[in-house]
């Protein structure tokens, strides 16, 4: 069924791929597109229309959205239902939360500001689609250095300690791998909060490990000069060699078409968990302890200032 699409992070190296082949493949959708900076002066801003303009006759709106502001998501979410509500837009039928600085759990906030978006699904239902990573099951990538775990103090995942002693690149991919750890826990219960609501029960949450991605931009920027080498002259142009050692070796644009393919409800229809590409797969032993998947969403909502008053 055709409906809103919301996209964060739209001008992301997985979502610019994403987005051509939901214009390529689901015309009839409505997408939107949210940016942290949506001028000209961005130029993955700038790429991201010169997609939209090969698609003239489809409906794509691009918004500025600051994830790292709670009053901004909240004041965009609000505005975005009543738009809906008011047939400005259509029912949503799937957002994909993606963030490119996980350490600060701009996709846990932005879900839980998201309390008027549940109610702005159309009967029908839709999906939740969040990233995830190998990275959250300890020993499962070649990058780890110190195993991935939920800390007993949740406010340690906000409120970061300097390391002694530094160790930017092995502290910084373990903050990372705990930050999808959390997010793998958020999804579980979000999930079991819409299968409790009999309005939201058609919608379901996905958390997807997309591959490890040889062309992403967070190979090349912001991020240690190793790594920028590596993708360079080794993960690139070896690619094929690798994907032979590693089968979740893969191009942004082949993880962004099942990404959205997830979110359209195209693929596993009605299906909720964890999924490593397309198929459902087992996650971390942790990240299935129920016990710690209430204490991130009990926290995660305290972060993002929802209180029950605010719930649906």
């Amino acid at each position: 069924m055709a409906g809103t699409i919301h996209i964060t992070g739209a001008n992301g190296s997985l979502a610019i791929p994403a987005i051509h082949h939901l214009l390529d493949h689901y015309p009839d959708h409505t997408a939107l597109l949210t940016v942290r900076d949506a001028s000209d002066a961005d130029v993955h801003t700038q790429k991201l229309r010169s997609i939209l303009a090969q698609y003239p006759n489809a409906t794509a709106i691009v918004r500025e959205l600051n994830l790292a502001s709670l009053s901004a998501v909240h004041n965009f979410t609000s505005a975005t239902a009543k738009d809906i509500v008011d047939g400005r837009l259509p029912p949503l039928t799937g957002i994909e939360m993606a963030t490119r600085r996980p350490s600060r759990y701009r996709t846990l906030l932005m879900s839980h500001s998201s309390e008027d978006y549940w109610p702005s699904f159309g009967p029908a239902g839709g999906r939740v689609v969040l990233f995830s990573s190998d990275a959250h099951w300890p020993g499962k990538n070649s990058l780890e250095k110190y195993p991935p775990t939920l800390p007993e103090d949740l406010e340690q995942l906000v409120k970061l300690a300097s390391d002694e002693p530094a160790d930017n690149f092995g502290r910084g991919f373990q903050r990372y791998a705990v930050s999808k750890l959390a997010t793998v826990m958020w999804m579980y219960a979000l999930n079991r909060y819409l299968e409790q609501e009999p309005a939201l029960s058609n919608i379901t949450a996905v958390a997807i490990n997309p591959g490890n991605l040889s062309d992403s931009r967070a190979l090349r920027t912001n991020t240690p000069i190793m790594l920028v080498y590596m993708s360079k002259f080794v993960i690139q142009p070896l690619r094929p060699l690798l994907r032979l050692m590693d089968p979740t070796m893969r191009t942004s644009a082949e993880a962004g078409a099942d990404v959205i393919d997830l979110t359209t409800n195209k693929a596993h229809p009605g299906e909720r968990g964890y999924f490593t590409l397309l198929q459902k797969d087992e996650s971390s032993p942790e990240s299935q302890d129920k016990a710690k998947q209430r204490n991130v969403w009990v926290k995660s909502a305290e972060w993002a200032g929802i209180t029950w008053k605010d719930t649906v």
